[in-house]
């Protein structure tokens, strides 16, 4: 009866967002699948470049369960080389139109760092979130975000969950100040966290911290350095951990999981659901 408790004591914040028109109920939580398009994302597997390629990956999401498509086109991993704006664009633009095709009504989700990127994507082919995954690297992420009226997701880079609140704090009352709507707020794991196993794991044992700001957490841990380090094995090794890990995440009140492992990550959820006492999802 007491673990039940600790479970409830953390359920995803009542929260729903608008996607262009649509409301998409975070209050259970959903999985965003990864579909990279750029051939040098950490987890080799992720990376789709072909139209085929591409195809296949965005039907794999949609039927093994997840809510929403996470496209990729500039790879953030550690010491790797950043595209330039006009190669992310490009890339997008290649595999946008693809995966509207072959999921029209799936839920897409662009990650970068470019404001420009972001409304191009959203103006252009029908993007519906912005998951900015490099936190304050564009200033005019926030007023661009803000202008399009589309969901985004605030990621951040702060080493400590003290630092991580005040940042928090501030950015929040900037967007919402600009007349910004719908925030998902992302811890950043892997990002910025030294060491990169210690810091990782001291973040996650007190993320729960987070729903202070009483607003969605998505929760990207997928075959991270914070798992394959600590238990000395490779990326490719990684599911295993990667699948603890998104449980616990679960069980700190994620409201979404992003994940390379889709299927592993639905089976997650619905366990979790269970343990909450609710049919599953």
């Amino acid at each position: 009866m007491e673990n039940m408790n600790i479970l409830q004591q953390y359920n995803p914040v009542k929260y729903t967002i608008n996607v262009r028109g649509r409301l998409l109920d975070l209050s259970r939580p959903s999985v965003m699948g990864i579909l990279n398009v750029t051939p040098d994302s950490f987890f080799a597997d992720s990376r789709k470049q072909t139209e085929d390629e591409i195809r296949r990956r965005a039907n794999e999401i949609v039927q093994q369960g997840a809510a929403m498509i996470d496209v990729g086109a500039c790879s953030t991993r550690p010491g790797g080389e950043v595209a330039s704006e006009e190669e992310e664009m490009r890339r997008l633009a290649f595999a946008l139109p693809i995966i509207k095709e072959a999921q029209p009504d799936a839920v897409i989700s662009i990650d970068t760092f470019r404001a420009s990127v972001a409304r191009r994507t959203v103006e252009e082919f029908g993007a519906d979130i912005i998951n900015d995954v490099e936190e304050g690297a564009d200033p005019d992420m926030f007023r661009t975000v803000a202008a399009l009226g589309t969901p985004y997701i605030l990621m951040s880079k702060a080493a400590t969950l003290h630092d991580m609140l005040i940042d928090f704090a501030r950015e929040v009352q900037e967007l919402r100040a600009l007349g910004q709507k719908d925030i998902i707020l992302d811890p950043g794991f892997g990002f910025g966290k030294e060491p990169a196993v210690e810091g990782n794991y001291a973040l996650m044992n007190e993320m729960e911290r987070l729903h202070v700001f009483e607003l969605p957490l998505l929760v990207g841990i997928s075959r991270k350095r914070m798992i394959h380090l600590l238990l000395g094995i490779t990326a490719q090794e990684s599911l295993n951990g990667t699948t603890a890990l998104n449980m616990i995440s679960l069980m700190k009140g994620a409201s979404i999981l992003r994940a390379h492992d889709v299927r592993e990550a639905v089976e997650a959820v619905k366990i979790y659901e269970s343990l909450q006492g609710r049919a599953a999802l």
